[in-house]
């Protein structure tokens, strides 16, 4: 018999809540592609040193990095947030 431990239930009427969900960029449109690559650009923070990098081109970059399959989208029900991450490839894959 098991012990039960409400820590690791869900509350009643409480959906459980799922792991992380890679989204196709392919299946957003246009716009609502650019938001979610703007937005992470945006937070990302990053310093290109003295050569000044526009947003259009830092979009850019993102979207053809997601069209290479090198990027993916991730949504992650737990936060309810999106994120863009790096895909690791397996050696010889």
């Amino acid at each position: 018999m098991t012990d039960f431990d409400p820590a690791n239930e869900p509350e009643r009427g409480q959906p459980e809540i799922g792991p992380p969900v890679a989204v196709p960029h392919t299946e957003l449109r246009a716009d609502l592609l650019r938001s979610v690559v703007e937005a992470f650009v945006l937070r990302e923070g990053t310093d290109y040193g003295e050569r000044e990098v526009s947003l259009d081109s830092k979009v850019a970059s993102v979207v053809r990095q997601l069209e290479r399959g090198e990027a993916q989208i991730v949504f992650d029900p737990q936060s309810e947030s999106v994120d863009i991450v790096v895909v690791k490839n397996e050696p010889g894959a």
